[in-house]
């Protein structure tokens, strides 16, 4: 009953099986491989256009990188309150590009509010030096809290970005969990609806360590090469990132991988839903669920061997829980069985 987080999942076997296979042999370094312009192109089809593809190792790493690219000085990046970028990453957003700074937009559901980004972003022209410049917004796709931005939520955000010609960058992290969640096409969910850059995660979806960031407009792929090198991202064996992505996507695995871990956390929702000792926080639709949990039963679930983590309760929401009761966040994966959702589910009715 592993539910503290997908990072805690294993890799899926037809990706394990790929990287042994790659292990024998010669390839050239440095992404120069045939491997790698095979993954590459395998990007551009997935997409339905020409893409440049970086690959990397972490989601901080396609995060920072990615909104490295795009700052100048005195740089401003917009991002929800809650995001990761400003939450969980140890500043390297802003070690990476220089000091840029990132500004936190309030928003329900764990997405920005275009009204409140437009405010924001208007409070910085162009000409107040000391203020600083407007120079990217990033989105993250499924949200830190489980819910996923509509298309059309998507599209309002990128045509207030647009407005003030800003580079919007996407925290694809749980990308496949959220592709499928709204039952939209990779196209339909990024470049078509004004989105300028990806951060591709595979790692929570079944890799062992494949992220990579996708630019949708190769023109403004230039100075990647360099910021990424400089970084340290660049990795001689870089085939065994692109071998990864190469099990990920044959027949659709990375489509099939994430419906299961949605579909069990569907299961614990459903669960949760009828039990008399817990209740969904929020509506979820990917594959995070939270939950107010009396304090009995979850230690009763720790007890019986259960992970997951305690929640801090929003700001916005300082009633949702009681003094008996506790906020936790249960993650499922591809590696999640009904038989791990059931177990956890009757350890709340003991």
């Amino acid at each position: 009953m592993f539910f503290a987080s997908d990072n805690w999942a294993g890799a899926h076997k037809s990706i394990a099986e790929r990287l042994l296979t790659e292990s024998t042999g010669f390839a050239a370094a440095y992404g120069a491989g045939d491997l790698d312009r095979k993954v590459e192109a395998r990007f551009s089809e997935i997409f339905e256009r020409e893409v440049s593809v970086f690959f990397v190792a972490t989601g901080t790493a396609a995060n920072s990188l990615s909104l490295a690219s795009v700052q100048r000085p005195g740089g401003i990046t917009f991002c929800h309150s809650e995001a990761h970028v400003i939450e969980d990453e140890c500043g390297a957003p802003e070690f990476f590009s220089g000091a840029a700074r990132l500004v936190a937009i309030d928003g329900e559901a764990g997405k920005i509010d275009p009204a409140k980004l437009s405010a924001k972003i208007a409070s910085f022209p162009e000409d107040a030096v000391h203020h600083g410049r407007a120079s990217a917004v990033t989105i993250t796709q499924a949200t830190e809290i489980g819910t996923v931005y509509s298309l059309p939520e998507i599209g309002e955000i990128a045509a207030i970005s647009r407005k003030r010609n800003l580079p919007l960058h996407m925290d694809g992290a749980r990308f496949a969990n959220a592709l499928v969640a709204l039952g939209a096409t990779p196209a339909e969910m990024t470049w078509k609806r004004g989105v300028d850059m990806l951060s591709f995660g595979g790692t929570k979806n079944g890799c062992w360590c494949a992220e990579a960031i996708v630019f949708f407009n190769p023109d403004q792929a230039r100075e990647m090469p360099f910021i990424r090198k400089r970084a340290a991202q660049l990795f001689s064996k870089s085939r065994f990132i692109a071998a990864q992505f190469d099990a990920y996507f044959k027949n659709d695995l990375w489509l099939d991988l994430a419906r299961h871990s949605n579909g069990m956390a569907d299961r614990l929702r459903a669960g949760i839903g009828t039990s008399n000792s817990a209740r969904l926080a929020w509506p979820t639709a990917s594959n995070e669920v939270f939950a107010v949990v009396s304090k009995s039963a979850a230690k009763t679930a720790e007890e019986r061997g259960a992970k997951f983590y305690a929640w801090p309760v929003p700001a916005a929401m300082p009633e949702l829980v009681s003094e008996s009761e506790t906020l936790i966040r249960l993650v499922t994966s591809f590696a999640t069985t009904e038989a791990d959702v059931d177990g956890f589910l009757k350890c709340l009715a003991a």
